[in-house]
Formats: structure tokens, C-alpha cells, sequence
């Protein structure tokens, strides 16, 4: 039953960002801003991803994971709105989709400050892309609030979907896991 209640949810939370992606609505700020996360599948998995992973952990890493994408992707922005650009970065999106995934795979938990190092190096490249790709017209402070906002709520899906599953359900975790794993996969050969 509780499978079925965050389902429900995340596809509540879906079904109208979806409709903001299409032309006609506000493309220059908020409503931007959350759209992106939601139908980008570089960034929906990988949020799902965080959240899934911060779910699998435990004590401060379950809140300091998806702290720590946030406050970096914030700064990722900040820094690609003023021009600051990252070797490979396309590379370091997809790439994030990949590793995220295969975190999940295998649940691993690995010591705070490394998981928080490598959960802060993709939301910098996160960040810096989709802050370089800001529209000119686009209110920056709007889109920024809609994407973090959008972005917190999709790390807040994954962990809530983990932790209101029974633990007999954990394989089907990993197994999303690999799914994003391959999606990533499919994204860097792209």
C-alpha cells in the first residue's frame, strides 16, 4: 500500500511540471526553473538517484547528501551564470547518472566525506551546465528557486520511496539502481 501511495505521488508531482515544459508557459523564471529537473532525464535521474542513495545510508548522510547537491548545485549555477565552464562537463552529467546509479546497485556507504565529495563533484557539473544554458530572458533568481525547489523534490521522492518500503522490497531498489545505471550508460555513448 505504501508502494502504491509514493507512486501516486511522484506521479502527481510529474503530471504538471510536464505541462510547463511546453511552449506558452513561463519561460522565464519559476515555473522554468522546476520544469527542467522533471523532464530532463539527465537530472530526474540522478535527483532519484540522490535520494535513493541518502535513503540507503545512515545518521547524517541521509541528510547531508541531498544538502550537499543542493547547496553545490546552487553554486554550480551561480558560477555557469557568470560564465565559469568545467572540462568534460556533459561527460560529468551523464557520467553522474551512471555512478549514482551504481551507488545505488549496490548500496554501497562509503565514509561521510567522500560520499559527500563525490555527491558535491556531479551537482557542480549539474550546476555549471544548467546555469551556462540559463535562457537570456529568464529571471535568474526565479528559475534558480524553481530549480532547487524542483531538485529538493525529487531527492525527497527517492528517499521517501526507499524509506516507505518494506525492507523486503531493497532489491527492487538496486534494481532501479541499475536501470539508472544503464540509462547513464546510454548517455554517455550518446
Amino acid at each position: 500500500m505504501n508502494l502504491r501511495k509514493s507512486l501516486v505521488a511522484i506521479a502527481l508531482f510529474v503530471t504538471p511540471a510536464l505541462a510547463f515544459a511546453h511552449a506558452g508557459h513561463d519561460h522565464s523564471g519559476l515555473m522554468a526553473g522546476m520544469a527542467h529537473p522533471v523532464t530532463g532525464l539527465d537530472h530526474l535521474l540522478a535527483m532519484l538517484a540522490v535520494g535513493l542513495w541518502a535513503a540507503q545510508q545512515r545518521g547524517a548522510a541521509r541528510w547531508a547528501l541531498p544538502l550537499t547537491f543542493l547547496g553545490t548545485l546552487l553554486l554550480g549555477g551561480l558560477a555557469g551564470f557568470v560564465g565559469l565552464q568545467m572540462p568534460l562537463m556533459e561527460t560529468g552529467i551523464a557520467g553522474s547518472v551512471l555512478a549514482l546509479g551504481l551507488l545505488v546497485t549496490v548500496a554501497v556507504r562509503p565514509p561521510l566525506w567522500l560520499a559527500m565529495g563525490l555527491t558535491a563533484l556531479f551537482a557542480l557539473a549539474h550546476g555549471l551546465a544548467h546555469g551556462l544554458e540559463l535562457p537570456e530572458l529568464a529571471s535568474p533568481w526565479g528559475y534558480a528557486a524553481g530549480f532547487v525547489a524542483a531538485t529538493a523534490a525529487l531527492h525527497a521522492a527517492g528517499y521517501s520511496l526507499v524509506r516507505a518500503l518494506p525492507q523486503a522490497a531493497a532489491p527492487l531498489v538496486r534494481i532501479a539502481g541499475g536501470a539508472s545505471a544503464g540509462a547513464g550508460v546510454w548517455l554517455l555513448a550518446g
